[in-house]
């Protein structure tokens, strides 16, 4: 199984399928994953396989490797699209989240003002006032919404603490549209579960919940990269298309990528 793990906060560029020539900015340890999901496709493997002791970058790290990366990319004639925060896990569990943003938010404006900020998120610490504040900074705001069936995501994201997708939803509405929605579409089998989320049963209560939260914009993307369990696969690109045709009826943007 191959998967990817970064060894430092500042990683890239590289060319993302729905964001362009993005510099990664990872706020987890180095070498190891930190995440409240536990999702089955996750390209950083599961959170069992890929513990460790290593300490999360403090914010002076953060910043001062993505000063010394700009200079290095300006010098090569390089100017990112994006800066990303992903990497090994869920960004907004840092402690220093708001604070990381705000600084990486002056020095873009310093180093690369054309340069897009966005974030990859799951969601799981919207319920928090100051990471939602947070997370209106970025231009590209991306919340995971895979489904809105519980069994599903219990089976297929795995939460780690609580999570009510309902409250999410809710949550999801705080946002006023100053969001994207990023949407994993798969099938396959795991455990004896039928993890094909393209049907009716799971798209039309999803699209009730986009009526509701009122996205700027959604993704759909499928499997990529190797994952760390087996039987998975990718949805078909008439599923997705289909999928996205009536959200497109909704009024809202959306990206398909397979």
């Amino acid at each position: 199984m191959s998967t990817i793990i970064y060894d430092s906060p500042i990683f890239g560029p590289v060319h993302s399928r729905r964001l362009g020539i993005s510099l990664g900015i990872n706020l987890l340890p180095k070498g190891g994953k930190v995440c409240s999901f536990d999702c089955i496709y996750c390209e950083c493997g599961l959170n069992k396989e890929r513990r460790t002791k290593n300490p999360l970058p403090t914010a002076d790290e953060v910043v001062e490797g993505l000063e010394s990366k700009l200079l290095e990319l300006k010098a090569e004639g390089i100017v990112p699209d994006v800066l990303t925060f992903a990497g090994n896990g869920e960004p907004t569990l840092h402690p220093h989240f708001p604070e990381i943003v705000e600084r990486v938010q002056k020095v873009r404006d310093i180093y690369c003002p054309s340069a897009k900020m966005s974030i990859l998120s799951n969601a799981t610490q919207i319920r928090r006032p100051e990471i939602r504040e947070a997370l209106l900074l970025f231009d590209n705001n991306i919340l995971k919404l895979d489904t809105v069936c519980p069994t599903y995501i219990n089976n297929v994201d795995r939460p780690q603490g609580h999570y009510d997708v309902v409250e999410q939803i809710a949550c999801m509405e705080l946002f006023k549209g100053q969001c994207i929605i990023q949407t994993m579409l798969m099938k396959g089998y795991y455990e004896g579960h039928d993890l094909d989320n393209t049907g009716e049963a799971f798209v039309q209560p999803y699209l009730e919940a986009l009526k509701r939260i009122k996205p700027r914009a959604v993704m759909l993307y499928t499997l990529d990269r190797e994952t760390p369990v087996m039987g998975l696969e990718k949805a078909t690109p008439a599923a997705m298309e289909a999928i996205a045709a009536r959200i497109r009826e909704l009024g809202i943007e959306v990206s398909v990528s397979y």
